[in-house]
């Protein structure tokens, strides 16, 4: 997987003012009235990329939210943040619980202003634990259990669970019983 480069001192007008532009609508959406049209017409203008039947809880926090896509019926439960100049997935029926940490990029450790990003990609009906953190460059696999305040740094197989940190493999799911 390769890593992009980012110097954040040297955006164009217009990355600029797609942050400004991306910073005002979350401010909206976070102080909007839950179950209201305006609610929902503001988190698809802030998340346009984002299938049927999926909903984002406020208080949502992050940057970039152009670089994230959403399946269908995915659920983000409050407190989530969202950094995601690395681009973020969550695939269909994926469940986010609260205050977990999406981070698709980090600094350069020796150019601060650079900021260096990988892909995070939660795949189909994961569910990741309230308090995790996924970090850049981590695949969840389909059907995966990240436990809650698990610190993610590899990739997790599918149908596996992980917890801790730094999250380790505890067990597999076995097949649904018939």
């Amino acid at each position: 997987m390769e890593e992009i480069r980012i110097d954040v001192t040297r955006q164009t007008a217009e990355e600029l003012a797609l942050a400004a532009k991306q910073e005002q609508l979350l401010f909206r959406f976070n102080h909007t009235m839950p179950g209201t049209y305006e609610y929902a017409s503001l988190m698809r203008s802030l998340l346009p990329d984002m299938g049927e039947g999926s909903h984002i809880h406020t208080p949502l926090s992050g940057v970039r939210f152009h670089c994230v896509s959403i399946g269908r019926g995915v659920v983000v439960m409050p407190g989530c943040l969202m950094m995601s100049a690395g681009g973020i997935t969550i695939e269909d029926g994926a469940m986010i619980a609260a205050n977990v940490q999406l981070i698709s990029n980090n600094h350069d450790l020796y150019e601060r202003q650079v900021i260096t990003c990988k892909p995070v990609h939660i795949g189909k009906r994961a569910w990741i634990g309230a308090g995790s953190t996924i970090l850049p460059g981590v695949t969840v696999g389909d059907n995966a259990v990240v436990g809650a305040g698990s610190v993610v740094t590899r990739d997790v197989p599918p149908d596996t669970i992980v917890a801790g940190n730094p999250a380790r493999v505890i067990k597999s799911i076995p097949p649904r019983p018939e």
